[in-house]
């Protein structure tokens, strides 16, 4: 706390004493491998989601003593829980706090505010033990308490919105690579019933693969495009690195080529080149056959039967693969151009209302961060709204 200039009326505990020792029996705590899908109780544990799994096993629930904060020994992350939980197995420290002197959420916003240093994968509890937390009267915590958490809500509910679009995307996913978006007559194929007016094919028969290496350092004025840079669920690139910082041969692309990751792990990352650049050997590069859309095929290419397919066609043990020869086999239902594109306007225009809540939850998350940083140091003052805050 060297350096802030504090409230008068605040003082600053040593990080022990804001905790109290409780007497209570061990519970045992889940083994990640034991995670649920679905259960009775949550499990949380030190990793970045705030509930890891689930359980139905009542011997690891704690329920007593709440709320409390866990703090992830090895990634120092901490949650505030206050219902019951099990306790994810590893790396994970319990936090009693002292709420004689300290609103637990309070606490908890005034742990998240600290700059624990990291040591890798070492334990970090001895290090938090070094820090001191700012401790205002209660009415004032609880104000600031309650201020931080009507920002996180905020951005909960954006979160919420997210998880909606990407259900609904999914959802139409499989409805309209089926059944198309005019409902008319149907017919009988080897693949089951599709509209009339559409054709069962391959995707070689649609697409097809650029074969262009080029030397890095004859493009070092284009863009590299390695696996990392493409994220799942996007359908169009957005990041990039530097085709100068690139050693080894790499393929060439243009625009409206769609970039496909060959890798095992890599099998749902597809999405649209808006520039020329070079990319990894470990991306596929295909380019559209004359009247199909490059965006109606990058959304194809998304679906959970073209990503089966790519699955069950990977080869290779240490690091499994799949080709073009494999993924060009691929069959299914292509509709004419017109209706290709109305298909790739309706997934685009979910993807843009999801960038634009996720440019939201980045907005809210920067305002939060700001807005904890002055109210932990007592730049921005809650006082004002202590009596407004009790009375709601």
């Amino acid at each position: 706390m060297d350096g802030i200039n504090l409230p008068e009326h605040w003082e600053i505990l040593p990080f022990t004493d804001c905790l109290k020792k409780v007497e209570t029996k061990k519970k045992p705590s889940i083994p990640k491998t034991d995670y649920q899908e679905s259960g009775e109780f949550p499990v949380i544990d030190q990793g970045a989601s705030f509930i890891a799994g689930w359980t139905d096993s009542v011997d690891s629930v704690i329920s007593d003593n709440l709320p409390l904060v866990i703090f992830g020994d090895h990634t120092r992350i901490f949650k505030y829980v206050d219902f019951p939980f099990a306790l994810g197995a590893d790396g994970t420290k319990i936090l009693y706090v002292n709420d004689y002197i300290l609103d637990p959420r309070f606490f908890y916003y005034a742990l998240s505010n600290l700059n624990v240093p990291s040591k890798g994968y070492n334990r970090h509890y001895r290090y938090l033990q070094e820090f001191s937390v700012v401790c205002p009267p209660i009415p004032e915590q609880r104000t600031i308490a309650h201020i931080l958490q009507t920002i996180q809500e905020a951005k909960f509910a954006r979160q919420r919105e997210i998880a909606l679009e990407r259900e609904r995307k999914a959802a139409l996913m499989d409805c309209l690579f089926s059944h198309g978006t005019k409902g008319g007559p149907r017919k009988q194929t080897e693949i089951g019933e599709i509209p009339e007016g559409w054709e069962v094919v391959q995707l070689s028969d649609r697409a097809n693969l650029r074969r262009e290496n080029v030397n890095p350092k004859d493009n070092q004025n284009l863009n590299f495009v390695g696996l990392e840079h493409i994220d799942t669920g996007e359908s169009i690139l957005k990041r990039w690195g530097e085709a100068s910082k690139v050693k080894s041969a790499k393929n060439h692309f243009y625009p409206d080529d769609i970039l496909y990751g060959k890798l095992r792990s890599y099998l749902d990352k597809a999405v649209i080149a808006e520039m020329e650049g070079i990319c990894s050997t470990d991306i596929l590069v295909f380019t559209s056959a004359l009247n199909t859309s490059p965006r109606f095929l990058v959304y194809l290419l998304h679906t959970e039967a073209f990503v089966n397919h790519a699955v069950a066609t990977s080869t290779g043990i240490s690091h499994p693969r799949t080709s073009w020869d494999s993924l060009g086999k691929f069959t299914f239902a292509f509709p004419p151009l017109s209706e290709q594109r109305t298909i790739a306007n309706i997934f685009r225009a979910i993807d843009k209302k999801i960038a634009a809540l996720e440019r939201e939850v980045e907005l809210i998350d920067e305002l939060f961060h700001a807005t904890l940083e002055k109210l932990m140091t007592g730049q921005l003052s809650a006082e004002p709204l202590v009596d407004t805050e009790l009375q709601s």
